[in-house]
């Protein structure tokens, strides 16, 4: 990863944004079919890679640190 992204995103928050992402991302192909859809690449895209830029600007890490398998 890059320099002062470490994973800040723990397990169950990374399932359901990958979930909630696919969710989205499939309202391009079913169900109104707009562009929209692609809005649910953010959330795919965090979860998969386990870094929310966000999370820093606001201080949340639900990644927990003492338990190697959390993250």
């Amino acid at each position: 990863m890059f320099r002062g992204m470490q994973k800040n995103t723990g397990t169950l928050d990374r399932t359901l944004r990958v979930v909630v992402g696919l969710a989205v991302l499939s309202l391009t192909v079913v169900g109104p079919q707009t562009m929209w859809g692609l809005l649910g690449l953010v959330p795919l895209l965090t979860g998969l890679v386990g870094y929310c830029p966000l999370y820093p600007l606001v201080g949340v890490n639900t990644c927990c640190a003492t338990k190697k398998s959390c993250c």
